[in-house]
């Protein structure tokens, strides 16, 4: 007979995971169970794994390359490692098993989460990023867990990995050597902020890095570096500090490198003000499906600032230089597709002229845009 862990759980009341065996197995044979050490041992280290850590996802948050973990509900589990999602083994007992799991997880880190704020985005002890959202909006209980980087990959190592040719390597290092204002673009999960992690690793150590970020996932391999994170609100609707708070007061901290993790709203007229008034080579991410798609995305983030249309174009013209565009093709891989530079025309707007375009198979094809990054190279 399958053990059902809450009807456990439920027998055991207020001692929980806390039972001793002897306890655990009282109450399996209170509930009709066939009562050995194997199933009794077993009981409490499910209980226990259960209250503990990300409870049956652990073993998958432990696997090598996986970078994210997602659950549809108590039997539909994925994972992700760099090649396309693909369904994991593990199994819930049920959906209310999701939500106690997402509701302790959320309280790990003090958020409130209950059919009051069904939803939930924050970021563990450990670094990983969790997003909730319980089955009063979902129909089910929905978690979606980000693992941070473990590893800093260096330009050589996007080289080995086939995701940078050596010139595409050579230039970035020239770019952020020569204090070029990039930001690196690309759709959700295609590398954009493991390849800025790699690329603040080459700023020189004399120099002072003020990252900016929503939840913490830059760290780059660099000896001066000072994180700001944003925060929601909590219960009472207080306390909130938003990136536009956090950019601000960045610009006060004496800021070499002004780097916003992404920009995702009105602090962008913050940050061109900033990237605008002396404070080169500044960088972040955008999530843009190409690189000429980034000026349309920057003007409707723009406007959450306050920026008309002229303003936006006239600071993105004048503060930043390049985009760098990371792609992953349908088989998973990542690749740094693209470098552009951010010209305007002659009514003022600006796009990405491409200045050289890489194949997934390495070929190289340089545009129109070119000529303006010889400033840069050696």
């Amino acid at each position: 007979m399958r053990i059902d862990l809450d009807e456990v759980r439920a027998r055991l009341g207020e001692l929980g995971q806390a039972a001793r065996p002897a306890e655990v197995a009282e109450a399996m044979a209170w509930l009709g169970h066939v009562v050995s050490d194997a199933s009794v041992l077993e009981t409490v280290a499910a209980l226990r794994r259960d209250a503990q850590g990300a409870g049956p996802l652990d073993d998958l948050l432990r696997l090598p390359g996986v970078t994210d973990v997602l659950v549809n509900g108590p039997d539909d589990v994925w994972l992700d490692r760099g090649e396309g999602l693909e369904r994991a083994a593990v199994r819930f007992e049920s959906d209310e098993a999701v939500r106690r799991l997402a509701v302790r997880l959320a309280a790990q880190v003090g958020r409130r989460l209950d059919d009051a704020a069904p939803c939930v985005d924050a970021r563990l002890p450990d670094g990983t990023r969790v997003h909730a959202v319980l089955a009063c909006i979902a129909g089910r209980t929905c978690l979606s867990l980000r693992v941070p980087a473990r590893v800093r990959l260096s330009l050589a190592d996007w080289q080995a990995r086939g995701s940078l040719t050596r010139s595409g390597a050579e230039l970035l290092d020239a770019l952020v050597l020569g204090r070029a204002a990039l930001l690196v673009s690309g759709g959700t999960g295609s590398g954009k902020t493991t390849l800025l992690a790699t690329l603040l690793g080459r700023v020189p150590d004399c120099e002072r890095l003020v990252i900016v970020e929503d939840s913490r996932e830059l760290d780059p391999d660099h000896p001066h570096v000072v994180h700001l994170e944003g925060r929601t609100a909590n219960a009472e609707r207080v306390g909130s500090v938003t990136l536009t708070d956090l950019v601000r007061n960045a610009l006060r901290m004496r800021p070499d490198r002004l780097v916003v993790g992404e920009v995702r709203g009105a602090e962008l007229a913050d940050l061109l003000a900033a990237l605008n008034t002396g404070h080169e080579g500044g960088c972040g991410t955008v999530h843009a499906n190409s690189a000429s798609s980034v000026p349309a995305r920057l003007e409707a983030l723009g406007a959450l600032g306050g920026l008309s249309r002229s303003a936006l174009h006239a600071q993105v013209a004048a503060g930043l230089d390049a985009v760098v565009q990371v792609r992953r093709d349908r088989a998973g891989r990542r690749y740094v597709e693209q470098v552009a530079v951010l010209e305007p025309d002659r009514d003022g707007v600006v796009s990405a002229v491409p200045a050289v375009t890489w194949t997934p198979q390495g070929g190289e094809e340089r545009g129109p845009g070119w000529v303006r990054l010889g400033r840069w190279q050696a």
